[in-house]
């Protein structure tokens, strides 16, 4: 299957459409203004959104990245990679992070990174049938009101 490869910003016209849309599918808990919200402070922070777009222009799945200097060298990090559930398992995923290797190569990055869920299964089958490592565990806690931490 053919792909464009296309970066928007969040004041595109097609932007929630494309973007959001998928986006909110793997992020249910946003609704559009939160998402909007999102995607406007992030892309000030440097995040890029990218769509896949077939030959007919629809779009079949979005990475959001940036790429960050860290203690463990320059590093292209994907925050989300999402593909259109009637579009999985067409290459459209594979395609993505073969572009965003590509670019974080152009940008002098030494590795790509991205977090999955502990319990995505299928997202962790799909990483490693691309060769990705788990290689660190990621810790989160929350820091809602009247959170008592020692």
């Amino acid at each position: 299957m053919e792909l464009t490869m296309t970066d928007l910003a969040p004041d595109d016209p097609v932007f929630d459409a494309d973007v959001g849309s998928l986006i909110r599918a793997l992020r249910p808990g946003l609704d559009a203004d939160g998402f909007l919200e999102f995607a406007t402070a992030a892309h000030r922070q440097g995040l890029v959104f990218t769509a896949a777009r077939d030959a007919t222009g629809r779009c079949l799945g979005v990475a959001s990245h940036r790429v960050l200097a860290t203690s463990r060298g320059r590093l292209l990090f994907v925050d989300d990679l999402v593909t259109d559930p009637a579009a999985r398992s067409a290459g459209v995923g594979a395609r993505l992070l073969d572009e965003l290797r590509e670019r974080g190569r152009r940008s002098g990055c030494v590795r790509m990174e991205l977090d999955t869920g502990t319990v995505n299964h299928g997202a962790q089958r799909f990483y490693h049938a691309q060769r990705m490592n788990i290689v660190a565990l990621h810790f989160a806690q929350e820091l809602g009101t009247g959170l008592d931490v020692p």
